[in-house]
């Protein structure tokens, strides 16, 4: 998995969340992933439980997947959580 060098303010990710043309960002561990072309993420709303433009690191061990989700093909990395 290569993170490219580029650092994201939380509020930077607070302001990707999919709304006015912005791609929708989540947290994980550190790292920001755009997940703006997964079809579960389509209706801005994950599983009715998560937006986008959050951390959900404390919300994976609750999940039905684990980290493997951030390998599919439609979620790409896009840098560090500053």
């Amino acid at each position: 998995m290569s993170i490219p060098d580029r650092f994201v303010t939380e509020m930077e990710l607070r302001r990707n969340t999919g709304e006015r043309g912005t791609r929708k960002f989540i947290a994980y561990n550190g790292i920001i992933y755009d997940v703006t072309d997964c079809p579960k993420w389509r209706l801005d709303l994950h599983e009715n439980l998560h937006f986008p433009g959050q951390d959900l690191t404390s919300e994976l061990p609750d999940a039905p997947h684990k980290e493997e989700v951030f390998t599919r093909p439609c979620v790409m990395i896009v840098g560090r959580l500053a």
